[in-house]
């Protein structure tokens, strides 16, 4: 039986440096700080940040571990069991990336998939954010 009245909230987010983190979801993707945080007990640093109705909840732990580097490219973090990346829709995925890449974004991978243009960026910790075209169900 599924769950009734399902509504996806945020997604959680380890990251190294959480004021870097922040500015770059900030001043890139264009979110806003809504909540700073501290659990002591755990050590851990908190944020939520906020595009929209989404939110990223950015952790940042003493004692972490790095991202491994094959989670840092879109084919071969595939081969980890786990959530993958964070997909976000423009109207023009292709000057989109151009922008990005402008603004001194990492570009992961970029494609044409049925058509329309596509592909994958590194936030400022290496983990994958997929762009890809409005109106886009999935990549085939």
């Amino acid at each position: 039986m599924g769950v009734i009245g399902f509504q996806a909230h945020h997604v959680g987010l380890s990251v190294p440096d959480i004021e870097a983190s922040v500015d770059w979801y900030v001043r890139i993707l264009g979110f806003q700080l809504e909540k700073k945080m501290e659990i002591p007990p755990i050590g851990a640093k908190i944020a939520w940040i906020k595009n929209g109705d989404f939110r990223i909840e950015l952790f940042q732990m003493q004692g972490a571990a790095p991202l491994p580097e094959d989670r840092r490219i879109p084919n071969k973090d595939l081969l980890t069991h786990g959530w993958k990346h964070l997909s976000i829709q423009v109207e023009d995925p292709a000057s989109t990336l151009a922008q990005l890449k402008e603004n001194g974004v990492e570009i992961a991978m970029e494609n044409v998939v049925d058509g329309k243009a596509m592909g994958f960026i590194r936030d400022n910790a290496g983990n994958l954010i997929e762009i890809n075209q409005v109106g886009t169900p999935f990549a085939e």
